[in-house]
């Protein structure tokens, strides 16, 4: 597993999720309760979790893909060389600071009833939310492994999907900032993708903000392909 920026942006949603799941759904979004209680968000959150536990996941919350790197004398997945491989910390602009706003505060001492627990999560959202896009990707063909969390399907299958650098994000922990997911368009629906399963997906990368129950995007990747990750 790389070591990065992005793992420190692990460790922040890690820490507010640790403030309970109260304040996780608040970070998402208050959608209205239906009859039974529970919000639409509470309910897809529920699914795709059961869904992750179902596949028997080799992934531990956290963990990100390694890529083209090297796989221990493994064959590497031969790729067409027009769309070269991306890596998730170049989506953050060099001078943006991801963790600006939790500067001077100490988010471990916050409380789930205090104010100024959601205070601070109002605060980060909007400036994840608002997260900046690297100018120098967009419009570039690329390739780019990640974990998917399919969001529209039809009969034929997955249309739509969101792909995350590391594994539980949106689901198992907030989402991460919006230059750290994309949005994907699927040429052709895929049958069988699974919340949070690996994929490697292919296309030309776009700035394009998207937002959903689940997570805002800042970027869309309009795929020509799409193939499952192997270590």
């Amino acid at each position: 597993m790389k070591i990065g920026k992005v793992i420190v942006m692990v460790v922040a949603v890690v820490v507010l999720t640790a403030l309970g799941y109260g304040l996780a759904s608040w970070f998402l979004g208050k959608p209205a309760q239906n009859a039974e209680g529970a919000t639409q968000l509470e309910q897809t959150l529920a699914q795709l979790s059961s869904e992750t536990a179902s596949t028997d996941s080799e992934y531990a919350v956290g963990d990100r893909l390694t890529g083209s790197a090297d796989k221990g004398g493994k064959k590497a997945a031969v790729f067409d060389p027009a769309f070269p491989e991306l890596q998730w910390d170049n989506l953050m602009p060099a001078d943006w600071d991801p963790m600006a706003a939790f500067r001077g505060m100490n988010i471990a001492e916050l409380q789930d009833n205090d104010p100024k627990a959601q205070e601070a999560l109002d605060k980060m959202r909007k400036a994840w939310n608002d997260a900046p896009v690297n100018p120098a990707y967009t419009g570039k063909k690329v390739r780019i492994p990640g974990f998917a969390i399919p969001i529209e399907q039809s009969e034929k299958g997955v249309d739509e999907l969101l792909l995350v650098p590391y594994f539980g994000a949106c689901i198992h922990t907030p989402p991460p900032p919006a230059n750290q997911i994309i949005h994907v368009k699927l040429s052709e629906p895929q049958p069988a993708v699974g919340a949070m399963q690996a994929y490697w997906v292919w296309g030309e990368l776009t700035a394009s903000k998207f937002s959903s129950e689940l997570g805002d995007a800042a970027y869309l990747l309009n795929a020509t392909g799409i193939q499952p990750y192997e270590d």
